[in-house]
């Protein structure tokens, strides 16, 4: 579960207290100035992060920003900071401090404690942020589950949802197939992970 840290001041705190936070494999965000701790993702988290942040800057060739645990700043007073397993940008990172503007794209991957909030909370603190899409995985289940979300008058409507070895294709941010149980399956993943070769007249994946 969430918790709270035990030297939390009584102010509301801000980005820039974190940089006071231990380096310990924890994430450390703030809602409306409270901080919220969660564990250190387990392994197969760990393995889908990284697969998939490989995959996709291997179909983008470097178009994008793409980058693992990205600290997003929701709003102004940078009170309320998230940290997504894996965002997409068209833009640069920022020289210094985190990114204020929203990605294309927000990937959320599922642990034990964060089913609510990655279902739930963040969705609508996603939306209300501006982010058009979002992706829940959920890796904890028999067959790795993908949803995609997309933004639509300011609400999150869900345009796909795909279990196992289903192939998920969608165009948003960029042309994507995926199949979600190479993100966490042993074996020669990086050659499946993309599905079978597309019927003629599509992109072949390299």
């Amino acid at each position: 579960m969430t918790t709270r840290h035990p030297e939390v001041p009584e102010r509301g705190l801000t980005v820039d207290d974190l940089a006071d936070t231990p380096d310990d494999g924890r994430r450390y965000e703030l809602v409306d100035g409270r901080l919220d701790v969660s564990p250190a993702p387990m392994s197969k988290h760990f393995r889908a992060a990284n697969r998939l942040s490989t995959h996709l800057n291997n179909l983008c060739r470097g178009e994008f920003e793409i980058g693992e645990n990205p600290g997003l700043n929701l709003n102004s007073e940078r009170t309320h900071h998230r940290i997504p397993d894996l965002a997409v940008f068209d833009y640069d990172p920022p020289e210094q401090g985190y990114f204020d503007v929203p990605p294309l794209l927000a990937v959320e991957i599922v642990s034990p404690e964060s089913v609510l909030r990655d279902n739930h909370t963040k969705r609508h603190e996603y939306a209300a942020f501006g982010i058009h899409s979002y992706w829940i995985i959920n890796a904890l289940a028999d067959k790795v589950g993908l949803v995609e979300l997309r933004l639509e008058n300011g609400v999150y409507q869900e345009v796909a949802q795909v279990y196992g070895e289903e192939v998920f294709e969608t165009d948003v941010p960029f042309p994507i197939r995926l199949v979600p149980h190479w993100l966490t399956a042993n074996g020669p993943w990086m050659a499946h992970i993309g599905g079978d070769v597309p019927e003629e007249g599509q992109a072949t994946q390299r």
